[in-house]
C-alpha cells in the first residue's frame, strides 16, 4: 500500500510540474512586456526575454550604435576550446536562438533605431560578434536590426575573421574586439 502512495505522489508532483512548464512556456494568453528577468541559460549563454530598448540608437555608416548594440561574447566558447566549439561545422546551429525570439526583439530595436522602414522583412536581426566567432546568441547587446537581405557584405568579413580564428592567425579576442568595434575593417 506505501508503495502505490508513494508512485501517485511522484505522478502527481510530476503532473504539476509540467503543468508549471506549459504554462511558463505558453502564458497566460494576456500580453505581457517582455522582462530581462527572464532567462534560461544554454551551453553558458543566458538566454534573455528580449528587453526594452532605449529609443536612443543610431545607426552609423552601416554599423549599430555602440551604446546599443557594444556587442557580447559567449563565454562557453574561449581560445582554449575553438577546436570544439566555433571551428566546428554546424556549431552555431547548435546555439542559434529560436526565430520567434530574435522577431519580437528585431521589432523592438527598429522602434529603438529609429528607422524610419518599420517592416521586419527589410532587416536581418544580426549578431554583431557573429556565432562564428563565439558572440553570444541570445544577448540583445549583441544583436542589431542590420538594414538589407542575408547574405550581406558583413557575412563574408565574419567569414575571414572565422578562417584567421580557426587557422590560429589570429586570436579569437582579437576578432571579436575588431568586429564589435568597426566590423567593416576587421581582420585585414
Amino acid at each position: 500500500m506505501k508503495r502505490g502512495y508513494n508512485i501517485w505522489t511522484v505522478l502527481f508532483l510530476l503532473c504539476i510540474g509540467v503543468f508549471w512548464f506549459v504554462q511558463s512556456r505558453q502564458g497566460t494568453g494576456a500580453p505581457t512586456s517582455p522582462s530581462p528577468t527572464t532567462s534560461r541559460h544554454v551551453l553558458g549563454a543566458t538566454m534573455t526575454t528580449a528587453p526594452a530598448m532605449p529609443s536612443t540608437c543610431h545607426e552609423q555608416n552601416g554599423l549599430p550604435d555602440p551604446t546599443c548594440t557594444p556587442g557580447s561574447i559567449n563565454t562557453v566558447v574561449t581560445q582554449d576550446n575553438i577546436a570544439s566549439t566555433i571551428c566546428v561545422s554546424g556549431y552555431t546551429k547548435t546555439i542559434r536562438p529560436s526565430v520567434s525570439y530574435t522577431q519580437q526583439l528585431k521589432r523592438q530595436q527598429i522602434v529603438a533605431y529609429g528607422y524610419t522602414d518599420t517592416s521586419s522583412r527589410d532587416y536581418e536581426e544580426d549578431h554583431l560578434i557573429s556565432l562564428e566567432l563565439g558572440g553570444n546568441p541570445t544577448d540583445p547587446k549583441n544583436l542589431w536590426p542590420e538594414p538589407g537581405a542575408s547574405p550581406n557584405s558583413k557575412d563574408t568579413i565574419e567569414n575571414i575573421c572565422h578562417e584567421k580564428v580557426c587557422s590560429g592567425q589570429m586570436r579569437l579576442a582579437d576578432a571579436q574586439r575588431e568586429i564589435a568595434t568597426n566590423w567593416k575593417t576587421a581582420c585585414e
